[in-house]
């Protein structure tokens, strides 16, 4: 946030030396303190997901120095525009009715923002917040706004100065052009070269490290069934953090027996590392070679799971499959990164879509080279980037429908390719939280297992499921938020979206970028948390053989997910 406006044309003569204020004394512009407040009271509207008082403040205090910097701007336009270069100050009284609405305004807003609070925390399954948290929210606003604000002061001095050397041989408005422009390209020079250079080699070993951490919890495998274990082309070490607790976890064949009431296998998992192999290719190349070498062509139904940014995949998801088949599966994934999924979004997103793309074809090759009757069901899935790298090997659903026995998707990005096209092609009258799609002949969205019945219309197969909150961000945020309302907010709101959520240009894309960091601290089915549901949604994919909606029902609770990416 840079005062750049007030430091280009408040530059006095050369001529003239304003007096020194004493450093205690701070100095705000009218308009850019009137924007800002405004910025935090919007701040306080209903957004999809609860947040707690930390977090608040931290978001309305950003966003008030956003909207601090966006009116020290418009005045700053508007002086250039009119060649004008200064303007008067804002008279005593304007700072007066400006201090009574804006205290009366904020305790306007902090009241209703306990009720919208309350409401969405409700709509949630979240405790609601204490008496104290709004005191402690507001304090911390205001400590974060005065950093962003104080540090945009320091910036705008600096282009003061620079503006008062180049004055000497240039004209004042040359100076500042040439000033702004240098230090905006030095900026991005700096972010580009070195900040986000060193930043990522910092980050990329923070979280190589944590990739290379052990958990005493799990220890390499003694089955040779799993990645890792005896007789495995995989070191126990090369499979990742994520990798090794997606070996050792499942269910075991005590449980599956127990559960299903028959003698159990124990289901196959492989995995591949990015220390595993040298490149995509290659890694996803050694994954299909430990299924086919541990038998997993054999099982009934192979799963390929496509992985978050860290090699997180949703042992929810994984897990139902096997007690469905009682054990009579093979799951295969890798891992391609080792950044959280929303950092790897940002710069890691193309290796989530070669990754995906990369070991569905060594998988279905292997699978292609067999006799057609002796084939085995073959299903993808992923959650969030997972979902994004799971989708990557077809165009679209005919090619998705022809090359697999079903797929499941959980908390789609608005990157999946797939995803987007059905979401803007539905029926006409079905919302966009919830759409439907060729009368639901082959893919159906789910926000509730209930809604695996919309529409009436008869379900072919093969079958794909999208499973969907109204309430997860990362399905609905999109860069559009910015200037252009969603038809999620126009039309009727999903089951755990306030009524009172409203669109408003840009606040609502910085609110809902805000939920995105919390978009796993809710309960099961609100959010960007997809546990029991999958039970449904696999049981109506695959309709295995003898299962039943009681096994369902039966299955859900012993359904988690204790990590997520």
């Amino acid at each position: 946030m840079t005062d750049t406006a007030e430091a280009v044309e408040d530059a006095p003569p050369q001529e003239e030396t304003p007096p020194k204020r004493p450093w205690w004394v701070r100095h705000y512009t009218f308009t850019g303190t009137a924007l800002g407040l405004v910025f935090i009271w919007l701040s306080l509207t209903p957004s999809l997901l609860p947040r707690g008082p930390l977090f608040q403040g931290v978001v309305s205090g950003s966003a008030g120095a956003i909207g601090y910097g966006l009116g020290v701007f418009v005045v700053w336009l508007w002086r250039y525009m009119r060649s004008k270069d200064a303007s008067p100050p804002a008279p005593r009284w304007a700072w007066m009715a400006l201090l009574v609405v804006g205290a009366i305004g904020m305790l306007l807003m902090i009241f209703y923002f306990h009720r919208w609070q309350d409401e969405v925390r409700d709509l949630n399954g979240v405790a609601r917040l204490e008496f104290w948290d709004y005191p402690w929210c507001a304090f911390l606003s205001i400590v974060v706004l005065f950093i962003f604000v104080e540090i945009g002061q320091l910036i705008g001095r600096l282009v003061r100065f620079l503006v008062r050397q180049l004055n000497r041989v240039a004209p004042p408005r040359i100076s500042a052009v040439i000033v702004v422009v240098l230090l905006l390209a030095l900026t991005i020079a700096l972010l580009n070269g070195v900040v986000v250079r060193f930043g990522m080699s910092a980050l990329n070993k923070t979280f190589a490290a944590a990739n290379d951490e052990t958990d005493p919890e799990f220890g390499p495998p003694t089955s040779p069934l799993r990645s890792g274990g005896p007789g495995s082309a995989v070191t126990w070490d090369s499979l990742g953090h994520q990798g090794r607790v997606f070996v050792s976890a499942g269910p075991t064949v005590e449980e599956l027996t127990e559960f299903n009431g028959k003698p159990a296998m124990e289901p196959i998992r492989t995995y591949a590392g990015l220390h595993s192999a040298d490149g995509i290719k290659a890694t996803a190349a050694l994954a299909a070679e430990e299924l086919q070498r541990k038998g997993g062509l054999d099982r009934e139904v192979v799963a390929v799971a496509t992985t978050t940014g860290t090699g997180w995949i949703n042992e929810a998801e994984a897990s139902a499959l096997e007690y469905m088949y009682n054990g009579d599966t093979a799951i295969v994934s890798m891992q391609y990164s080792f950044l959280p999924s929303w950092l790897s979004f940002l710069v890691d997103k193309e290796n989530a879509r070669q990754a995906g793309q990369a070991l569905f074809e060594a998988v279905d090759g292997l699978i292609r080279e067999m006799p057609e009757a002796d084939r085995p069901r073959l299903v993808v899935f992923g959650e969030s980037l997972g979902s994004f790298g799971g989708e990557a090997p077809f165009l679209a659903l005919n090619n998705l429908i022809a090359r697999t026995d079903g797929a499941l998707f959980s908390g789609p990005t608005f990157n999946n390719t797939i995803w987007t096209q059905l979401t803007r092609n539905r029926d006409a009258g079905s919302p966009e939280w919830l759409p439907i799609f060729d009368k639901g002949d082959n893919v159906r969205f789910a926000a509730r297992s209930e809604n695996l019945d919309r529409p009436d219309d008869p379900w072919g197969h093969p079958r794909v499921v999208y499973l969907q909150h109204a309430s997860d961000p990362i399905a609905w945020w999109n860069p559009d938020l910015l200037f252009a309302e969603p038809d999620w907010l126009k039309e009727p709101r999903g089951y755990d979206v306030s009524g009172r959520m409203q669109w408003i240009p840009i606040v609502t894309f910085l609110q809902v970028s805000a939920d995105m960091a919390v978009a796993v601290d809710v309960p099961d089915g609100h959010g960007h948390v997809y546990v029991k549901d999958v039970a449904n949604a696999w049981a109506d994919i695959l309709q295995p053989p003898g299962w039943t909606p009681e096994k369902t029902e039966k299955l859900r609770p012993l359904l988690s997910n204790d990590e997520n990416a």
